[in-house]
């Protein structure tokens, strides 16, 4: 299976990160998108590290569930593998080639920059357009990852009873779903932006220019750290520091000892990898920064953040203005949102 498998069904994106599974299921109508289906269904402790799944029944258990309350019926589905785990590289080609002799042409040369057995990968392409100052060149993405990890998420998706049609590449679906949240932005459209995706134990960076990504970086940093030490200082389980952090209930002192230094240290981690961009391209700053994932919620982030780096700062909806079936809770789904950035760009691979 290749990692850009296009697909002609409805599909079900499923986003497998550390602590949840998350499902989305989209249809169209006209111009406008529908959410039909969505779900996140928390995972047990350890069932995926690092994003690595450990535990296959685990997830296909929650997926189960997920699928179960969301009152999905369809089969097909869209996931990805974490971008630590997959080696990509733009390389040029003829423009004349037909996709039989260019597939054949980057089986033959994918060699020099794969730094593994041909046999243990899976390999796929995809057609960037014209190569700068070049008629006669396109630029082709070439990306690759280990068979297994591959492998692993299609055997969690058969475990949950869906059938993976598509493999992609977790960086690839939130550029895919930036889309959904260009027009809340406040600058123009060929702006330098930041999307931080902020997960339980990863921190995404992919830097936009005119809605394609220039640049993407991860470091180890999430909402999980937030759950250890609610855990730590007030002798919670890792169910009720996750229930605690979401609905309330903690002692006064929650805000001021852990939550508030939770935030510094989120803040940090974003201009962290803000300085590694700006180390290693021509750019010296972005214009704006959106927030993606289930931290990022969290009241008084996005002013912290907006004032410590000087960046305008919003929190990411991908789903906004999306027309709702009548079982989804807009109230929910609100608060859901940012979250599903990943399960969105999956979902929409529907419509490719």
């Amino acid at each position: 299976m290749g990692l850009f498998s296009a697909s002609q069904a409805p599909l079900i994106g499923v986003d497998i990160s550390t602590t949840a599974v998350k499902l989305l299921q989209l249809s169209q109508v006209g111009s406008r998108y529908r959410i039909d289906h969505y779900a996140l269904e928390p995972l047990p402790p350890n069932a995926v590290v690092e994003k690595n799944i450990v535990e296959v029944e685990a997830v296909g258990d929650a997926i189960r569930r997920a699928i179960a309350r969301a009152g999905i019926r369809s089969k097909a589905a869209a996931t990805a593998v974490a971008g630590s785990a997959v080696i990509t590289k733009v390389i040029t080609m003829p423009a004349d080639l037909s996709e039989e002799d260019l597939e054949s042409q980057i089986e033959s040369e994918a060699n020099q920059y794969i730094p593994y057995p041909l046999d243990e990968v899976s390999l796929d392409f995809e057609v960037l357009g014209p190569a700068p100052n070049s008629t006669e060149l396109m630029s082709v993405l070439l990306a690759a990852s280990r068979t297994e990890n591959v492998d692993i998420r299609v055997a969690a998706l058969e475990a949950g009873g869906l059938t993976a049609k598509v493999v992609d590449v977790e960086a690839f679906a939130m550029e895919n779903a930036f889309r959904l949240v260009a027009d809340q932005l406040s600058v123009s459209r060929d702006a330098v932006i930041a999307l931080v995706d902020v997960g339980a134990t990863m921190t995404t960076l992919i830097v936009l220019r005119n809605q394609r990504a220039i640049y993407t970086r991860e470091q180890v940093f999430g909402g999980k750290q937030l759950t250890d030490e609610i855990m730590r200082r007030y002798a919670l389980s890792f169910d009720e520091a996750s229930l605690a952090k979401r609905q309330g209930g903690l002692p006064d002192s929650y805000e001021h000892e852990v939550l508030e230094p939770f935030k510094e240290a989120m803040t940090q981690q974003i201009s962290r990898l803000l300085q590694f961009f700006f180390a290693g391209s021509e750019y010296s700053r972005v214009d704006q920064i959106v927030l993606a994932g289930g931290s990022v919620v969290i009241p008084g982030i996005v002013e912290m953040v907006e004032q410590q780096l000087g960046v305008p700062t919003i929190v990411a909806n991908p789903l906004a203005g999306m027309a709702l079936a009548p079982r989804i809770q807009a109230a929910q789904l609100q608060q859901d949102a940012p979250a599903l950035m990943i399960a969105a760009g999956l979902a929409l691979r529907s419509f490719d």
